[in-house]
């Protein structure tokens, strides 16, 4: 195993402070210098070497990927697949890489939402200002028109923005396998209006504004002698704990504050904002919703607050994997028996596909993906009745 630089400096001092601190208070001297010798230690120096700048690319040819014609991630010089461990025992470097490269591949299936399945990015709240934080749903232009069908796709918790099940299937295995793309063009295909939602953009992030604290000299009647020993006290506390944010935090990076998005603030208010202002708009007689995981549970809690609306409109709804538990969210009798009716949840199973999987929640049918749902997902096209 390897140890890292630092690590490997620091462990003999920390070794030697926890031998002293069970001695008596002779030993304190001793405590005193170790900690005096530590302070000395440049720890920006050793974390430069242990690990490289938080840097990355901001585009896939900064990182030297590409998708190829199958929508398979690939290096563009060795054709290889993407590789985590890009170094060696830089275990956090590499995640921040790899979330670097997952916000890219994010705006990539955005321009995909627009470009290849010709959806319209909208703007929510409706009815914001321009200096409020906004999120924003993707729909085809007669999501809101057509008269007999509207399917709404509604993806899980976590990372995943709209048009996507799951990163780690677009950057392991493919775009189909990962993205809400085979589903949309399906959709259009056969003739449905669509809207995709985007139950996890809830806030903006924005840098937390530095609070200046005044020293105790600023604005003290206290004597010069007193005031000295104060600020002196105020400077060894600030030197130790820059000493531990340099260990904790040594690239310096940014401290972020959320700002919150207006009657969009979680998945399930996401749900019914988007319900209220769009899909009960819509004209389309029958509305067919796909959900996966927490959009599974999102659709319960959207049934629950608008209960009517959506037994008027909704005709199936094809649950995968989904998290939802009608016990703990309250769900009522007559909600239930409608999901048993309308409802169906395919669940990763090693049963033959669509096999009756046993479930312990009285709602809606649970059946096998035969798999992983999200290597199925082409599978869970919503049916009625039932299943």
């Amino acid at each position: 195993m390897s140890i890292s630089l630092s690590s490997l400096i620091l462990l003999p001092v920390w070794i030697s402070m926890a031998q002293i601190q069970q001695g008596g208070p002779d030993e304190k001297e001793k405590t005193t210098a170790l900690k005096d010798l530590l302070s000395r230690i440049d720890l920006d120096e050793l974390m430069k070497k242990d690990e490289p700048p938080l840097d990355f690319p901001d585009t896939l040819e900064g990182f030297e990927y590409a998708f190829n014609e199958k929508g398979q991630l690939r290096h563009i010089k060795t054709g290889e697949p993407f590789v985590f461990n890009y170094r060696e025992d830089l275990h956090r470097w590499n995640q921040k890489r790899y979330e670097a490269l997952g916000e890219i591949i994010t705006k990539y299936v955005y321009e995909l939402l627009e470009k290849d399945c010709n959806l319209k990015k909208i703007s929510i709240p409706v009815d914001a200002t321009e200096s409020e934080p906004k999120s924003f749903i993707f729909m085809s232009e007669d999501a809101l028109t057509n008269p007999q069908k509207l399917m709404v796709l509604i993806h899980g918790s976590g990372v995943v923005r709209a048009g996507q099940w799951a990163r780690r299937l677009i950057i392991n295995e493919d775009l189909d396998s990962g993205t809400q793309i085979p589903f949309i063009k399906r959709a259009m295909d056969e003739g449905y209006g669509v809207i995709v939602l985007n139950p996890n953009e809830n806030y903006i992030e924005v840098e937390k504004p530095k609070i200046h604290v005044p020293s105790s000299s600023d604005s003290s009647d206290e004597p010069a002698e007193k005031r000295e020993r104060k600020d002196k006290v105020s400077k060894e506390t600030k030197k130790r704990r820059d000493f531990y944010e340099k260990y904790r935090n040594p690239q310096r990076e940014k401290e972020m504050m959320q700002l919150y998005i207006r009657e969009n603030g979680s998945p399930e208010e996401h749900a019914v904002y988007v319900w209220d202002h769009f899909i009960a708009q819509s004209a389309a007689e029958n509305v067919f919703f796909v959900a996966h995981s927490y959009g599974g549970l999102a659709f319960v809690e959207l049934m629950i607050q608008r209960e009517a609306d959506v037994k008027s409109k909704v005709t199936a709804v094809a649950l995968t994997d989904s998290v939802h538990n009608v016990w703990h969210q309250e769900a009522g009798k007559t909600i239930r028996e409608w999901m048993r009716e309308n409802c169906c949840n395919w669940v990763s199973s090693s049963e033959p596909l669509d096999t009756s999987v046993e479930s312990m929640l009285p709602d809606c049918p649970r059946v096998s993906a035969e798999s992983s749902v999200l290597t199925t997902q082409t599978h869970t096209w919503p049916r009625h009745p039932g299943c």
